[in-house]
């Protein structure tokens, strides 16, 4: 292994882990004596550090600067080119849950911190087990709260679905928790957002957070257009149940187009393309969900993991009682 590069990748765990204090290994292995700074064995691979390092490469600081990097938000890249993304969602509080979803191709998976039952105590886990995989992290907030959206940014989630904005005010509360100053008033601490995201999280972070507004209340219907011209509004996200119950409907996935929802989501999209920004939807099936996208939507999110447990279990289930009763007519 060479030396050079032992240091530039030691440096970069350092710096993700303590980012205040901004160690060097050469301060940590005494490079200021002449006698040898430090021996390392790596199956049988043995480095030399001695004081004059410097001479023979660039400096630390240099170094530490090419191996500055951004975690690109894979998502946000992909709606821009033009590819629509398979979300998934999260409500079992549960690593093995996360894992074993996460391993099943989504483009990315949101916790769901609303209705879910899902706590930032499950959620940090559930982050990490996620971050095993290329798969975008993100999670639904439950309220406008700037606390709990810092807080879950911090643990390394890389977007938020904010529910139920109403107007302007709303969404800029939202986004503004989102950024960090001058663009918001995000507090700075993201212990493991620089784990995930990279030594130069601080720089990026406001770009790469996908910011996405819930339309799903009376209210917002009728100001759709100041909240989505909000700077910083990524996209916005169609919840069909409240969003029917906020005009007079039953709540569900997967509006009839006979519906007043049906129509109403056809509204917002057209308003969200109008504003140039993304947009997501909830559904309960893939049949709708590719509808959704032959419509425009940029983001579909099809049930949970909950409900596709229990819709396995069933059909397993039934198939087997299906075949028991067969069995039993036989006998007759």
């Amino acid at each position: 292994m060479d030396k050079i590069y032992f240091v530039k990748y030691f440096n970069l765990l350092l710096r993700s882990i303590y980012p205040e204090v901004m160690i060097d290994l050469a301060d940590l292995v005494y490079a200021q004596h002449e006698r040898l700074a430090v021996h390392l064995s790596f199956d049988q691979i043995n480095i030399n550090l001695k004081k004059d390092f410097d001479e023979n490469s660039d400096s630390l600081e240099k170094l530490n600067q090419k191996m500055a990097f951004a975690v690109k938000n894979k998502i946000k890249e992909m709606m821009k080119a033009g590819k629509p993304v398979i979300n998934g969602w999260l409500q079992i509080p549960s690593t093995v849950s996360a894992e074993v979803m996460a391993h099943q191709g989504w483009d990315s998976l949101t916790i769901d911190m609303q209705h879910g039952l899902v706590d930032y105590t499950n959620a940090l886990p559930m982050l990490q087990t996620i971050s095993t995989t290329d798969v975008t992290p993100l999670a639904r907030v439950n309220w406008n709260e700037p606390g709990q959206i810092m807080k879950i940014l911090d643990a390394g989630c890389y977007g938020i679905i904010c529910p139920m904005v109403s107007n302007k005010e709303e969404a800029e509360r939202f986004v503004q928790a989102c950024m960090y100053p001058p663009h918001g008033y995000r507090s700075f601490g993201p212990v493991r957002g620089l784990i995930y995201g990279g030594s130069d999280y601080a720089k990026h972070a406001n770009d790469e957070m996908l910011k996405l507004a819930m339309i799903e209340t009376k209210e917002s219907l009728g100001k759709l257009d100041e909240i989505m011209s909000t700077p910083g509004v990524d996209g916005i996200y169609i919840g069909p149940a409240d969003l029917s119950l906020a005009i007079g409907e039953e709540p569900g996935f997967d509006r009839p187009e006979n519906t007043k929802a049906y129509s109403e989501i056809l509204r917002i999209l057209e308003h969200a393309k109008k504003n140039n920004i993304f947009a997501g939807i909830h559904n309960g099936t893939p049949e709708y969900a590719q509808k959704m996208i032959d419509k425009g939507f940029n983001f579909v999110t099809i049930g949970a993991d909950q409900r596709a447990l229990s819709a396995g279990s069933k059909a397993v289930v039934d198939k087997m009682k299906g075949f028991s009763k067969k069995e039993e007519s036989k006998a007759y």
